[in-house]
């Protein structure tokens, strides 16, 4: 399974950019999920909304047009799907896609940013509990892929500056405890499992003029995979080349 992840800042942006198209026709990808699509499938052309050979998933903001949204194309059939973690309070922002796949759970999530003001980091944190009590959960049954922009970065080898950005919102100790919890309960951080401690990794920068250039970024989206897959992990990796968005796309190979 070739398994991807990627924030697209805008799909029908994307899409009118020089090689998103063929990255989507790529017929090794299994699946993909998408972070901050920020359309409505309606609003979508058809090779968007249901290309050739996949399956499509998406939720969107009930609120706020143009606005977060996540996407799923998949090759795999699912045996269901879940839009949206089960706890209300947190189903209302077009968020996460749950497939059940045969051999596992897949999860397509776009956490909150805290950035804004201490509601909505409440409200970030609010949500990592949700979804980590939503993932033990369906852990019960089968094995979890978790990916997507996370919006924090977990170390200081996981930014270009750790020390100016120590009280920002993305890598405070509160924020950074989510990802120690998640490890600490069994669901590994593919890329660094399979990398090691890999400097200058990063997957978002800023469109400051120069950061990418010169790689001042975050390692911020992830594929997580509960440890029960770690013998069925075989490669992870981050496509910094690949452009479009200010986000890369993360990939994840798992064999069965």
């Amino acid at each position: 399974m070739i398994l991807y992840s990627w924030n697209v800042n805008g799909l029908r942006a994307i899409a009118q950019k020089p090689g998103f198209r063929e990255f989507l026709n790529n017929p090794k990808i299994t699946i993909l999920g998408l972070q901050e699509t920020r359309a409505l499938p309606e609003n979508l052309s058809p090779e968007l909304a249901k290309p050739t050979g996949y399956e499509t998933f998406f939720v969107n903001h009930e609120m706020k047009k143009g606005y977060s949204g996540v996407g799923v194309y998949t090759r795999e059939k699912p045996i269901k799907a879940q839009l949206e973690l089960p706890d209300p309070k947190y189903a209302k922002e077009g968020r996460l896609i749950h497939l059940e796949l045969e051999r596992c759970h897949f999860l397509s999530v776009y956490f909150p940013n805290g950035q804004r003001d201490e509601t909505r980091l409440n409200y970030k944190l609010g949500y990592y509990e949700a979804f980590f009590n939503y993932c033990q959960t369906l852990r019960k049954t089968k094995p979890i892929v978790a990916c997507g922009d996370f919006n924090t970065a977990h170390r200081p080898i996981d930014l270009s500056d750790p020390e100016g950005n120590a009280d920002n919102s993305g890598f405070l100790p509160v924020e950074r405890a989510f990802i120690d919890r998640l490890i600490a309960s069994g669901y590994l951080d593919a890329f660094r499992v399979l990398n090691g401690d890999v400097p200058e990794s990063y997957s978002w920068w800023s469109y400051r003029a120069g950061d990418r250039r010169r790689n001042i970024g975050w390692r911020i989206d992830y594929f997580f995979v509960s440890e029960e897959l770690k013998p069925n992990l075989t490669r992870a990796w981050l496509e910094p080349q690949t452009t479009g968005s200010d986000h890369c796309p993360v990939g994840l190979e798992l064999s069965f």
